[in-house]
């Protein structure tokens, strides 16, 4: 695996304008496993957005972590939950919002290096991460290396995957600046909001491991996976650029998830990916 040679400045930068944004429900035990894996050398702040959760979540007791919990007075979905936690983050004086869910692991070091990067580099709104996709006990599965540059994100950013969700650090002010996330594109609420801040900022992403995603067959992509690749394909036909042959090929592609397994395209993945997967 490339490391990335963007390291942040030696010291213990402080993160205070810095917090960790986790929309959860239910699942107390991997909110807890989530943040216990953040290792930094400043203290860090979190919100955890309960969206309607039964018991309510409960923020555990972490050292170097200062931990809130925002409560949604009903499930309303991951889209609804999101909004609020920006809004929330905005309201207490934050300027970057790092993304985070429920059973993925942070890298050591992951919210330094991104503030750094985004402290250095104004024109980015969004900076994600590699990522290594694991199961549920830990076994690596495939590596999730999308490219590093805004210039060559923009050119493939309907052929392939090019920010996982989890591993952003946003910009707050950018993102109320263009809308926010939105409930209008069902289960694709994190593209709907990349396309729109590639509008008017750029996006980028560190090549280094930021993040541990853990493969859920019960998450977004596995149980909404219709809705999720219509909201896609909605999103395609309306920022189909025709001079740009990766946009017709992402097009196919999408189409051909309608035909394809959810299972079989898991597999895929690993068969393509797996060579990556050591760290």
């Amino acid at each position: 695996m490339t490391s990335s040679s963007f390291t942040p400045p030696s010291g213990a930068a402080s993160l205070d304008d810095v917090a960790v944004l986790m929309p959860a429900f239910n699942g107390q035990a991997d909110v807890e496993r989530t943040l216990a894996s953040f290792s930094e050398h400043a203290r860090i702040r979190v919100l955890i957005v309960d969206d309607g959760s039964t018991p309510p979540i409960v923020a555990p007791a972490l050292p170097n972590m200062s931990i809130d919990v925002l409560r949604m007075p009903k499930n309303g979905g991951i889209e609804r939950a999101l909004q609020a936690g920006i809004e929330a983050l905005a309201a207490r004086g934050f300027r970057y919002a790092a993304r985070i869910d429920a059973g993925d692991l942070s890298a050591p070091q992951r919210l330094a290096k991104q503030r750094a990067y985004l402290e250095a580099n104004p024109h980015v709104a969004g900076l994600g991460m590699w990522t290594q996709v694991v199961s549920r006990d830990g076994t690596p599965l495939f590596m999730l290396t999308p490219p590093a540059e805004p210039r060559a994100i923009r050119r493939v950013r309907f052929l392939r995957t090019c920010f996982v969700h989890p591993s952003m650090m946003l910009r707050v002010d950018a993102v109320l600046a263009v809308g926010n996330y939105r409930e209008a594109y069902k289960a694709a609420e994190d593209l709907d909001l990349f396309l729109r801040l590639m509008e008017r900022y750029d996006c980028a992403n560190l090549p280094d491991v930021g993040l541990y995603y853990e493969l859920n067959e019960g998450g977004i992509s596995a149980t909404k996976r219709r809705r999720q690749i219509v909201s896609t394909l909605r999103l395609q036909m309306q920022y189909f650029n025709v001079l740009n042959p990766c946009d017709w090929l992402g097009f196919a592609k999408t189409l051909l998830h309608f035909v394809t397994p959810y299972q079989t395209l898991q597999s895929v993945k690993k068969r393509l990916y797996a060579p990556r997967a050591s760290l």
